[in-house]
């Protein structure tokens, strides 16, 4: 399995905005054929800055959703408000705590 963490920051007048995309395309990610789960996370000291946390079936997974039309409609409208360069890491999960 594949986790997926991205780090986001958003102009502050845009989060509203940034909320309501995530909100017309969760379904559609938490669908999309390998994803397991799809979490949004706000960090607590800078409200402005958001983390998706997504777990893929396997890497392959994770590429064709990167390369699908659906990835490139959300990140198009996404990156418009963004305030910083985002920063994505793909971690294979090793083990996990009963």
């Amino acid at each position: 399995m594949i986790v997926r963490i991205v780090r986001m920051s958003f102009d502050e007048a845009y989060i509203d905005t940034f909320l309501q995309l995530f909100e017309t395309y969760k379904a559609h990610i938490r669908t999309f054929d390998g994803c397991l789960h799809l979490e949004l996370l706000q960090q607590k000291d800078a409200p402005s800055v958001f983390f998706t946390y997504s777990h893929w079936r396997d890497e392959a997974a994770l590429e064709a959703y990167r390369q699908s039309e659906l990835f490139r409609k959300v990140w198009g409208e996404t990156k418009k408000y963004f305030n910083e360069r985002p920063q994505a890491w793909s971690l294979e999960q090793r083990h996990c705590l009963p």
